[in-house]
């Protein structure tokens, strides 16, 4: 792990000798392949703490060498097979260039609401590899799969926690309604005091690594966790107006849950198409399977396109209702349709069977018409000759 280009490991096996020389490590145990297991003593522990937590660097628990009384065997042994997986994995995911040596941390506890600690075998940081935080569970097939189911929804629970100094306002109402936490932002949740964003949609991503066992086994394990512990991992369809337009899934709510075994990362890297994600059929790598391509970008683009379609066909609906000119034929304009229509200013429409040209000829023939009577009216009357009245004096005049 620490030097992965090596092609023996000499140098590492003197640096623990001198290591051990010095009281800091202390072989724990040596395994059926002749590897060793080696582990912090008490002042080892203590010197890594002093080099690495002012660093931000958590650092495991100590392992205590403990024997029987009756027997003087060393206790938990069956810890070394269990941590030389977990430490195996790790080494994968450095040699294929997920996380740095410094990356990684191991039995990190998680608190939840009941006070129950559900500790992750792995915690895995490597931004730079598109994996900002990924919780890793190594099972050797000791732990039965309902157990695993248990674990699942415990890490689920432990997302969907609010911190301690949260509003007021927001404890009140997770309490009185419990799914009022899927309306509160990730950002505002117990787990982003602990990890970074993972830059996708979902909590905190969880991946089961099964190390010497069957592949019967680990289907089998697999279909329990893909049908007991589907509330956790699977998505919901998205509220959406336009619901039957709209295939994508909604993942916010969810814990992306990858799962692959030890043997194929030591056969063809980690780096490699090893990872199943819960829910798909084939194996993809790492980053694919995380990656949630019919999410809340798929949904966005659904949506777009489902609007565009719907603004057309109530556009075409509208067309298809718009009246037309009984003189002329023409279509009426916007202005015009809502002219006829709307009470305040049908009033004022006159014909509402006639387009706007025509109901502008119509009113220029009222004006000339009114204006024709209007000039009528006010001319003068012509005055009486006084050749054409016949009166007294006329034959007179005439004369």
């Amino acid at each position: 792990m620490t030097r992965p280009g090596n092609r023996h490991d000499k140098l590492v096996r003197d640096n623990l000798l001198d290591l051990e020389d010095h009281h800091l490590l202390r072989i724990e145990s040596v395994q059926e392949d002749q590897r060793q297991v080696w582990v912090l003593t008490t002042r080892g522990h203590g010197e890594a703490k002093q080099l690495l937590e002012p660093k931000g660097i958590r650092v495991s628990a100590l392992r205590k060498q403990e024997y029987a009384p009756d027997t003087g065997e060393l206790l938990g042994t069956g810890y070394d097979d269990h941590a030389a997986a977990v430490t195996s994995t790790a080494a994968e995911l450095h040699r294929a260039g997920i996380g740095h040596r410094l990356g990684f941390q191991t039995e990190i506890g998680h608190r939840l609401g009941n006070s129950f600690v559900q500790r992750a075998d792995l915690v895995v940081r490597a931004p730079e590899a598109g994996v900002p935080v990924l919780l890793v569970e190594v099972d050797r097939r000791t732990e039965d799969a309902h157990e695993l189911v248990a674990k699942l929804r415990r890490y689920w629970e432990w997302g969907r926690l609010l911190p301690k100094d949260a509003a007021k306002n927001k404890v009140d109402l997770v309490r009185s309604r419990p799914d009022a936490i899927e309306h509160v932002d990730h950002d505002k949740r117990l787990w982003r005091r602990f990890y970074p964003p993972t830059g996708r949609e979902g909590l905190v991503p969880l991946a089961f690594v099964f190390a010497d066992t069957t592949e019967a086994k680990v289907a089998n394990t697999v279909k329990v966790l893909e049908e007991d512990g589907r509330a956790c991992w699977a998505p919901r369809r998205y509220d959406s107006l336009y619901e039957k337009a709209i295939t994508a899934r909604d993942y916010t709510k969810t814990v992306p849950v990858v799962v692959t075994t030890l043997e194929q990362l030591q056969e063809h890297g980690a780096g490699a198409a090893v990872w199943r994600r819960l829910g798909r059929e084939h194996e993809q790598t790492l980053t694919d399977a995380l990656d949630n391509p019919d999410g809340h970008a798929l949904r966005r683009a659904q949506e777009a396109r489902a609007s565009a379609e719907d603004k057309q066909r109530r556009a075409a609906e509208r067309e298809a209702q718009r009246p037309a000119c009984t003189r002329c034929g023409w279509k009426f304009t916007d202005e015009r349709w809502e002219e006829s229509t709307v009470n305040r200013t049908a009033v004022r429409a006159g014909d509402k069977s006639v387009c706007g040209p025509c109901r502008a000829d119509d009113i220029a023939r009222q004006e000339a018409a009114t204006e024709a009577a209007r000039l009528a009216a006010a001319a003068p009357e012509p005055e009486d000759d006084p050749e054409l009245v016949r009166g007294r004096g006329w034959f007179r005049r005439r004369a």
